[in-house]
């Protein structure tokens, strides 16, 4: 049976097309994709093959403890 790991993600459409996504938990874990959907995929291939990696060198699974709060900022 496989672990499941829940994580969350940051989709920021570029001015140029498509969409960068990355993981804030899992440093150094970005892609893109042209579409949203592409975007979706790619991240969710991109979180597999990092947590596969850490699995391969012994090394810990970060656990997500992340806060996301929109805040409004008077200038």
């Amino acid at each position: 049976m496989k672990s499941q790991y829940n994580y969350t993600i940051i989709l920021e459409k570029e001015d140029s097309g498509g969409y960068h996504v990355f993981c804030p938990a899992l440093p150094g874990c970005h892609t893109y994709g042209d579409t949203y959907d592409e975007a979706i995929d790619n991240i969710k291939d991109a979180i597999n093959l990092y947590i596969e990696s850490l699995k391969a060198h012994k090394e810990p699974i970060p656990i997500e403890d992340i806060a996301i709060k929109p805040i409004t900022v008077a200038v």
